[in-house]
């Protein structure tokens, strides 16, 4: 019999399983679950931005692209991202389309990252940064946010972890998992110290629209000298309810988006078709959806805050994307603990924090983009587990 591990990378083999798809499958398998773990926008994609895309196929368009996109959707999103953030690229050069988000960071830490260099990575986040930098053969080095900085990351945190092996810094807000929002002060804090210590940052704002009070979203690339510093990672995925679509795109100077090209070309070749003209539709008059889905999540973002504090769960309010980071310490649970006791007991599926980082131990994402019925049902069920554990 073939011993096909031992044939394997040994990178690959380490890697662990992403620890938001496990909670995701049991509720796959069971009845009556509601399911508060993935973090998929509920709504459908809008009918027009939907409609470009039948039409597309309808006219046989169904040809490859070119490499970094359709020059017709760089440019409405280089026109996008200026009318929000005030920042120009050139559609030509300093863009590039990539098969979501994912794609992008993945070209992003290969192109960037030589082995033995250190990316620091702020914590609780997503979970590919630290297989992505490991894969490339880079050092990740966490820096721990905490809940009384609202798991923001401060300049003091950053310039700590700071060597003279380190070479990016991962900027991943709006923050999946705890709904973190840097503010521009936070970030001019921050891009003093990557001034300082000469470091390029890659700026995961894939929630960029999904801000909520009365100031929006700042790019880390609008703050003064980090345009050149910066890499912008964005997509269609939560902005426009696109998950399925698979379409995302980097921003930045010319030459890094050239390397980053180079990869794409091989690994990829090109971003889907059909998406991208969908994609374009979005752009161009998908306003009026962001601020009904964004209002949407706003009012479900109120209510699982207040009903989490209520029962006992200390949740600070998030600022941004559409999660909830309560912690769980009062039960004695760990997070692993909690999240499996809950979906067996009451059939309500949310992700362990310790899936996002060691330090997110002791706290559960929450999603809340579920409906209204949903989110308040999962809070009854909920409740009712904390009274019988």
């Amino acid at each position: 019999m073939i011993d096909y591990e031992s044939r394997m990378n040994d990178e690959i083999v380490r890697l662990k399983p992403s620890g938001i798809r496990r909670f995701f499958d049991i509720a796959a398998e069971m009845d009556n679950v509601i399911s508060l773990s993935i973090g998929e926008p509920d709504f459908s994609t809008p009918w027009h931005v939907r409609q470009t895309g039948i039409q597309s196929l309808e006219k046989g368009r169904t040809w490859y692209s070119p490499n970094r996109g359709f020059m017709e959707l760089r440019e409405e999103i280089s026109k996008w991202f200026a009318r929000r953030y005030h920042v120009e690229y050139d559609p030509k050069s300093e863009v590039l389309v990539t098969v979501g988000g994912s794609e992008a960071l993945d070209l992003c830490i290969r192109s960037l990252v030589n082995p033995g260099d250190e990316v620091l990575i702020p914590e609780p986040s997503f979970v590919c940064y630290v297989p992505l930098t490991e894969m490339a053969r880079g050092v990740p080095v966490i820096i721990e946010t905490k809940a009384e900085d609202q798991f923001r990351l401060t300049a003091e945190a950053l310039e700590e972890k700071i060597t003279p092996k380190t070479k990016l810094l991962i900027l991943p807000f709006p923050n999946n998992p705890t709904g973190a929002v840097m503010r521009r002060e936070h970030l001019e804090a921050v891009a003093r110290v990557v001034e300082k210590h000469d470091l390029l940052v890659l700026s995961d704002e894939i929630y960029s629209v999904l801000t909520y009070g009365e100031t929006g979203h700042v790019s880390f690339a609008e703050i003064d000298g980090m345009r050149e510093r910066t890499i912008v990672v964005n997509g269609f995925s939560k902005a426009f309810a696109m998950t399925g679509w698979r379409l995302g795109y980097a921003l930045g100077p010319k030459e890094l988006i050239r390397q980053m090209t180079k990869l794409h070309q091989y690994a990829i070749m090109s971003a889907p078709t059909t998406a991208q003209y969908a994609a374009v539709e979005a752009m161009k008059n998908g306003e009026e959806d962001i601020e009904y889905m964004r209002g949407q999540y706003d009012m479900r973002r109120r209510l699982i805050v207040d009903g989490l504090n209520s029962m006992g769960l200390d949740c600070f309010e998030p600022e941004g994307a559409f999660y909830v980071f309560p912690s769980i310490k009062k039960t004695g649970l760990t997070s692993e603990d909690f999240c499996e006791r809950l979906i067996y007991a009451k059939q309500v599926a949310v992700v362990p924090g310790v899936a996002f980082g060691n330090c997110g131990e002791g706290f559960v994402r929450v999603a809340y983009s579920n409906s209204i019925k949903n989110i308040s049902e999962a809070l009854k069920r909920i409740k009712d587990f904390l009274q019988e554990i």
